[in-house]
């Protein structure tokens, strides 16, 4: 049965795009070290981004920008995140297993797994693929707004990142949506 694995990154963040991933494992082929991307290194989910892609019968990514996050609420651009992914894969699933509480709209059985990402190891390599994307975004985005800091806290609200907004302001990146994004009455950077 081809069970594709869904999970997202920066749900989180006051800034940058929410992500999403979804592979299809290989079951001919084992990636060791496979688990919730949370629990590994950056040089750990590098390295196994690498064999992820390689070794798949399916990966795909896929984003919701920060404009569709303020207009939608960050749950149903997750989802939308989500569904992208999934419709992106070259191989059409037989299952679709998604990382938390909710499913995102498919045309194939889907189950919302709360922990999948400790669990199951497609979700694990989608989590992987979506913290992996999504932190290479916010390493390029400190290029263009060096003053936020994005490549050390990638837009979570850290101390550094709460001085740098009261410093600055929001940049075009920040989820105006967001607290306490929104509470600063000012033009973007």
């Amino acid at each position: 049965m081809l069970i594709a694995g869904v999970d997202e990154a920066g749900r989180g963040p006051l800034a940058g795009p929410v992500v999403a991933a979804a592979v299809i494992l290989d079951p001919a082929w084992r990636i060791s070290g496979l688990r919730d991307s949370k629990e590994l290194s950056a040089r750990a989910r590098e390295r196994l981004a690498v064999e992820i892609r390689a070794h798949a019968i399916a990966w795909a990514v896929a984003r919701s920008d920060v404009a569709e996050i303020d207009a939608l609420n960050i749950l149903q651009a997750t989802l939308l995140a989500m569904q992208r992914a999934v419709q992106r894969l070259a191989q059409r699933p037989e299952v679709v297993w998604i990382d938390g509480q909710h499913c995102p709209a498919l045309d194939c059985p889907t189950r919302a797994i709360v922990g999948g990402d400790r669990n199951h190891a497609a979700i694990a390599a989608a989590s992987i693929l979506a913290k992996t994307d999504r932190d290479g975004m916010l390493i390029e985005l400190d290029r263009d707004y060096p003053q936020y800091g994005f490549c050390r806290h990638k837009g979570y609200g850290t101390p550094e990142h709460l001085a740098a907004l009261a410093a600055h302001g929001p940049c075009p990146a920040h989820r105006r949506s967001f607290s306490p994004v929104s509470q600063l009455r000012i033009g973007f950077a």
